[in-house]
């Protein structure tokens, strides 16, 4: 063997191979053993899979469980506020792009962040006296292997990339166009959206508004065109006997409308605000079809109910100063898109309104779902039938 040379001699497109493998198992161990298991208990996998991947994020990171989860935790309390520790709305999009591991090292070194979000994370002797006192030795034993392995130039290259994919990928991409660009399945009171719809090159996270509206979730896809490789990797861990699931999003459910609206009705229409809300949207835009075909062509009133359409679903403060203005302008000359428009927002104030008790919030319901029977447009009877439908999730 050759000075510098390693074990395994290698051509390049092998060498490439290798670190997308190697850095797919590393991306494997962020979605699944630390977010997904550890910082929101959606799974739970055998201290075997746990501790391989505990290892292997101590080996290719040297990142610490507990401080992962803590901050990660905390993003979630405190999303897009002065106080979460990577909101691109707050920092910037350049800045947690490219910088993103720093504002992660800057916030692993807050105490208060890690005693109060690191709750219920490894705390064994390893822990302790190897992963989180030695946190760089891992990676200083990672660039020996590579070089033993791959020969001195390729292995400190292999082991260059494993360095920084994750925090490129993760702490950069994720957290930042994550929060910045894309396409959004559900209204969250944050800014996060879904990157694409096939979420493979980094575990599934490229399906991060998903995993905002429901947060617990072991599976971050929704749609039927949406893939998580790091869904279909639990499952085949949990078809082992290695994994456990213990929440996914809840699938909608309906039965036949109750006549009178009650707290089941309440509590299921909270439990799917997601999907009361995306359904309002499409008697929204039947509606809005409907109100476009009365009006005769090129009438001032067609001009503006046409141009109004994207804008229907949106809140008042999410728009341009433009679009603001001709939404007021078509909803000020057409009573029943106004009238639709604004019960959107009351029945929005469902799930907003923390303070108010489970009876108030009833009898708001019940308010809103008379006034919308009364209404005589139809798309607002129809839907009220359609609320008085929704069921609990299996399980809530």
């Amino acid at each position: 063997m050759q000075l510098f040379s390693g074990v395994f001699d290698l051509s390049f497109w092998q060498l490439v191979g290798v670190a997308l493998l190697l850095t797919h198992i590393t991306i494997a161990g962020v979605t699944i053993f630390l977010h997904r298991c550890q910082a929101h208990r959606a799974l739970d996998l055998h201290p075997i899979v746990s501790h391989f991947f505990r290892f292997w994020m101590w080996l290719t990171t040297g990142m610490i469980t507990k401080e992962w989860a803590a901050i990660h935790r905390k993003h979630h309390a405190k999303c897009e506020t002065p106080e979460d520790p990577h909101s691109p709305q707050v920092f910037g999009i350049n800045r947690v792009l490219w910088t993103g591991v720093l504002l992660y090292v800057r916030e692993s070194r807050v105490k208060e962040t890690i005693s109060r979000y690191g709750h219920g994370t490894p705390d064994d002797w390893l822990e302790r006296n190897v992963y989180s006192r030695h946190e760089k030795l891992g990676v200083t034993l990672l660039l020996l292997i590579d070089i033993t392995c791959f020969g001195v130039v390729p292995g400190f290259l292999v082991w260059g990339v494993q360095i920084a994919w994750i925090p490129f990928w993760a702490a950069g991409v994720i957290n930042g166009i994550g929060h910045w660009f894309g396409y959004r399945n559900f209204k969250v009171s944050d800014a996060s959206t879904n990157i694409v719809p096939w979420g493979i090159l980094i575990g599934g996270e490229e399906l991060h508004n998903n995993h905002h509206a429901y947060g617990t979730s072991a599976k971050l896809s929704n749609k039927w065109y949406e893939f998580d490789i790091g869904w279909l990797y639990i499952r085949i861990l949990e078809m082992l006997g290695l994994a456990k699931v213990k929440k996914v999003a809840p699938t909608p459910k309906f039965v036949a409308a109750r006549a009178v609206v009650d707290m089941e009705t309440l509590q299921a229409v909270i439990a799917n605000r997601y999907d009361v809300m995306a359904r309002y949207a499409k008697s929204f835009t039947s509606a809005w079809r409907e109100e476009l075909a009365k009006q005769k062509e090129a009438s001032a009133e067609r001009m503006r109910i046409a141009a109004i359409k994207r804008t229907l679903h949106k809140d008042a403060a999410e728009l341009r100063e433009v679009d603001r203005a001709n939404l007021k302008s078509a909803l000020d000359n057409n009573a029943v898109l106004a009238k639709i428009y604004a019960m959107r927002q009351e029945l929005a104030a469902l799930w907003e309104r923390s303070t108010a008790s489970s009876e108030q919030l009833l009898r708001d319901l019940q308010d809103w779902c008379s006034r919308a029977e009364a209404s005589g447009i139809r798309a607002l009877e129809e839907f009220s039938m359609r609320l008085r439908s929704y069921a609990l999730p299996q399980g809530a």
